[in-house]
Order: C-alpha cells, then sequence, then structure tokens
C-alpha cells in the first residue's frame, strides 16, 4: 500500500474513531485525578477515597469481557453511542452524590462504560483499518489516551477554581461524552457509509482490513463466534490468552508500575512537589511524542520491534532505580530514569492494541479482544499493589527490582510465543 493510501485511510477514519476518541479520554482525564478529593469532601477517610478512584480501574476491570459480547451484539459504533450514555448516567450519579457511597457508585459506573467504549473502538479499528497502517493507526490510538489525559486535567483544575466545587469537574466528561455520541450520530461510517445508530453489528460486512475472501467468510467464523458466546470464544482461544496473554499482561503491569514507582521514588529521594511535577510532566510530554514512531516501527520491522525495546527499556530502567537508590546524586539518577522510561513506554505506544488486533478472528473480533484487553487491564490492576506490597515489606528499591525482573520474564514470553502465533509478515 503506497503512503498516499494510507493517509487516505486514516483520514477516513479520523473523524469516526480518533474524534470520539479524543474526547472521551479528555472527559475522562479531567475526572480521574479529582476523583479522591471528590471522595474526601463528602466526608469519606483517606483509605476510602483511595478505594472510590481505584473503581473506574476496578469498574473497567470487570467491564472488560462482558464489553466483548456486547459490541459483537449491536456493533461497535452503538456500543460506543450507548457507552457514553451510559457513562453519563454515572457522571449525573456522581455530581449530585450526597455522600462517597453514591459517588463510588457513579465512579464504577464510568469505569464499566469506559470498558465498552475502549473496546468498541478497538474492535472498530481492527475492522476498518488496512493491516498494512494497522499498528500506525492503533498506535495513533493510543497517543489520543496520552494527549486526552494530558489535557483533562488542566480542565478540571480550570473549571474546579472557578466554580469552587470539585464535583463539577465532572460535568466536562458529561460534555465530553455528549459530544462523542454526536460526533457518532452524525459522522458517516468510512467502511459502509451508514451513519448513526445500528444494532446490527458491521463485522460480517466488507472491510479494508480484510482481504475478499476473508470478507466473504466462506467458513462461517462470524457465525461460529456467534454462535459460541461470549466464554465459547475465551475457551476455543485460551491457548493464546494463557500464553501471550501473559506477556500483555506483564506490559500493563510494566507501564502502570511506572506512574505508581515514580512519584513514590520522587518522594523518598526528597524532592519537593513541583519539581517532581515538572519533571514527570516533561517524561510525559516525551512519551506522547514519540507514539506515531512506535506506529512506524511496528509496520515496518515487525511487533516484536516495538515490544521488546519498550518491556526490555523499562526493565532496565527499573534496575537503575533499584541500584541507584544508595547513591548521592540519586535525584539526577531520578530524572535520567525517568526520562528514559518514558522514551522506551512511548515506543511500545499502541503495542496491546496491535497485539489483538493481530490475533482476533477476522470476522468477529470483539469476543476475543473483550478478553485481550482483560490481560493487560489485570497486569495494570495488579502492578500498583505488587509495588506498595513489596514496599511496605521491604523497600521501595526491592518494589523496584521485583518490577524489573517482572520486565525481563515478559521479555522472554513475547520471545517465545510472538513468532507462534502471528503470521509471519507480522512479526
Amino acid at each position: 500500500m503506497s503512503s498516499r493510501d494510507a493517509t487516505f485511510d486514516l483520514r477516513a477514519v479520523a473523524l469516526s474513531a480518533f474524534l470520539p476518541a479524543t474526547l472521551f479520554a479528555i472527559g475522562e482525564g479531567a475526572i480521574i485525578p479529582i476523583i479522591p478529593i471528590a471522595a474526601h469532601s463528602l466526608g469519606a477517610t483517606l483509605a476510602f477515597a483511595g478505594f472510590v478512584a481505584s473503581l473506574i480501574l476496578v469498574g473497567e476491570l470487570i467491564g472488560d469481557v462482558p464489553s466483548g459480547w456486547v459490541v459483537a451484539a449491536i456493533g461497535e459504533r452503538t456500543a460506543m453511542i450507548g457507552a457514553a450514555l451510559v457513562s453519563i448516567v454515572g457522571l449525573l450519579v456522581a455530581v449530585w452524590s450526597p455522600n462517597a457511597v453514591v459517588l463510588a457508585v457513579g465512579v464504577f459506573l464510568v469505569g464499566v462504560s469506559t470498558a465498552v467504549f475502549a473496546l468498541a473502538r478497538h474492535a472498530y479499528m481492527t475492522t476498518s483499518v488496512p493491516i498494512a497502517i494497522r499498528a500506525r493507526a492503533l498506535s495513533t490510538l493510543g497517543g489520543v489516551f496520552r494527549f486526552g489525559y494530558f489535557v483533562g486535567p488542566f480542565l478540571s483544575a480550570g473549571l474546579t477554581h472557578v466554580t469552587g466545587s470539585t464535583q463539577s469537574a465532572f460535568w466536562i466528561h458529561v460534555v465530553c461524552c455528549l459530544g462523542a455520541a454526536g460526533v457518532l450520530l452524525v459522522v458517516r461510517d468510512p467502511v459502509d457509509g451508514a451513519r448513526g445508530l445500528r444494532i446490527r453489528p458491521r463485522a460480517s460486512r466488507p472491510s479494508p482490513a480484510r482481504p475478499a475472501a476473508a470478507s466473504a467468510d466462506p467458513g462461517g467464523e462470524a457465525a461460529r463466534e456467534g454462535a459460541e458466546g461470549l466464554f465459547g470464544t475465551i475457551r476455543r482461544h485460551r491457548a493464546v490468552l494463557l500464553r501471550l496473554g501473559s506477556g500483555a499482561g506483564l506490559i500493563g503491569a510494566m507501564r502502570a508500575g511506572r506512574q505508581v514507582i515514580l512519584p513514590l521514588w520522587a518522594v523518598s529521594v526528597g524532592m519537593d512537589d513541583s519539581t517532581a511535577a515538572l519533571v514527570i510532566g516533561i517524561a510525559g510530554a516525551i512519551d506522547f511524542a514519540l507514539f506515531y514512531t512506535s506506529g512506524q516501527i511496528m509496520d515496518r520491522f515487525g511487533r516484536l520491534a516495538s515490544a521488546l525495546p519498550c518491556l526490555g527499556g523499562l526493565s532496565l530502567c527499573y534496575f537503575l532505580l533499584a541500584w541507584s537508590d544508595h547513591l548521592d546524586t540519586r535525584v539526577v539518577w531520578f530524572v535520567g530514569v525517568a526520562m528514559l522510561m518514558s522514551l522506551a513506554n512511548g515506543v511500545g505506544s499502541g503495542i496491546l492494541m496491535t497485539l489483538g488486533a493481530d490475533l482476533a478472528p477476522r470476522t468477529a473480533p470483539a469476543p476475543f479482544l473483550g478478553a485481550w484487553r482483560f490481560t493487560g487491564d489485570f497486569g495494570s490492576a495488579a502492578a500498583p499493589l505488587v509495588i506498595s506490597g513489596v514496599t511496605a515489606v521491604a523497600s521501595i528499591a526491592v518494589a523496584s527490582g521485583v518490577m524489573g525482573v517482572l520486565g525481563i520474564v515478559g521479555v522472554g514470553v513475547l520471545l517465545r510465543y510472538v513468532p507462534r502465533y502471528l503470521p509471519r509478515p507480522l512479526r
């Protein structure tokens, strides 16, 4: 495929996929930092406020697997619109919650709806984007997440300052969800030209992401997936989900651990809050700047060319943090490692979504992608618990070393199973 064709295809899905995703990510990025603050303002203890904040991730984790069935049943576009509306319900509950328990219910609903929206968006890109530019498209989608999480907190900080109410920041996500649903209702599907709500999924229709023979579905793959149901699909793909899915979970853990250990390490070396925020902010900018480069690497050199530097680089950084703990120059080491961590993470932007798209069944990807996303999100949810637990028992340096070891294990898993489960042209 020529670069001109690739540009045309990416532009074709920009409005129908990237714009709604950008709006949703900005809204989610706006509420994540203020959830524990809102809970505390409603009378929650610090421990319960932290629990309420974790419910958005718990909701995503619980929602990952059933979201595959939802998307397979009603289609990607309709699922995204429905998820945006359910998220609005959860946000309104959060806005008008009289206590932290009701706020927790609203946050959990937002988390579940986020899982459905993310899965539908992933499945949509899997079936709509040509394989030749799949990694670039999905890494761009990963860049959209980073952009939203970067911009959102600034919007919530501004609105909270103006209104004087922490809970007012939830309205930002309400507006963003309405905008995303509005775009999806108005913009035509670049594959079949349809617009608005559509109850039947598009999986069985011809797609530029699949060869013509596959689109015809001569073996009835879509019918088999639908007849088997969600858990039947998981059972049929249990080998790859257990083996390569373990690698996905370790990638998710290494990435999530980075977001936890860097602020903790800044505190441990005596860095003041503003300096730590500046260092982590600059590191985040480096991470965001590399999202398209990651896609180019995967499309040109294969998936392992992105996954291995990402996971290996993160593992090296965890080891460097652990080693520098006793040094007089550990502040300098912290700054350098934070930048190197962002470089490694940025090189792997979109790798989990791309691997999932490569492995998913041709005509009915949603049930598989739901289970695949669960593996990565499970690792993301487990990593903070591992770091906090090991730090409590031993030290933060030991926790960093443990994460480094997990990264090495992940490299071995990817080296063994990516060549086994992916067709040769996609390596």
